[in-house]
C-alpha cells in the first residue's frame, strides 16, 4: 500500500490556506486592495501574480504594500518597474520589504524565502503610473491568531 498525500492537501501542509483573487486590471496611479485581511494577524507564507493581460509599455514602478486596519501602512517589497510585461509573467516577493518585487517572464518564480507576518487590513498593489493590463493573484497564509482569515478583496 502506498502512503499518499493529495495535491492539495500536501500544499495546504507547506503553504497554508490558499486564496485566489480572479485577473483584474492594474491600479491607475494609485494602489488598490488585493486581499483583505480579517481578525487578527496572518503569516503570508507566499504571493504570487501572473499577467493575464500583456502591461503597457511605459514605466511603472509597482509594488505590495500591508496597510492595517490600525496604524502605518508597511511596503512588503520595493519597486519594480513591471514596463511590457509579458502574459505569464510572474510576480512575487522574497518576504524581505527591502528587496524589490520580483518579476520574471513566464518560467519560474522562486519561492518565498521568508514569511511576512500582517495585522488585520489590506495587501494592496501600488502603481505609481496609469499602465493598460491585468494581473491574477493567489495568496497563501498561515493564521495566527484565532479565527483569522483571508480573502480577496
Amino acid at each position: 500500500m502506498s502512503e499518499f498525500i493529495a495535491g492539495k492537501s500536501l500544499r495546504k501542509l507547506l503553504k497554508g490556506v490558499k486564496v485566489d483573487r480572479p485577473a483584474a486590471t492594474l491600479p491607475q496611479t494609485t494602489a488598490h486592495a488585493l486581499f483583505t485581511v480579517v481578525g487578527g494577524r496572518v503569516a503570508i507564507t507566499q504571493i504570487v501574480g501572473e499577467v493575464t493581460t500583456i502591461i503597457e509599455t511605459q514605466a511603472n514602478n509597482t509594488k505590495l504594500t500591508a496597510t492595517p486596519d490600525t496604524g502605518t501602512a508597511v511596503d512588503l517589497c520595493t519597486v519594480l518597474s513591471i514596463t511590457a510585461d509579458e502574459v505569464g509573467c510572474l510576480y512575487g516577493i522574497t518576504g524581505l520589504n527591502t528587496d524589490a518585487m520580483i518579476g520574471i517572464n513566464a518560467g519560474a518564480l522562486p519561492a518565498q524565502v521568508r514569511d511576512v507576518i500582517v495585522n488585520a487590513g489590506t495587501i494592496d498593489l501600488d502603481c505609481a503610473a496609469s499602465n493598460t493590463g491585468a494581473v491574477k493573484w493567489t495568496l497563501f497564509y498561515i493564521p495566527i491568531d484565532d479565527g483569522a482569515y483571508v480573502e480577496a478583496a
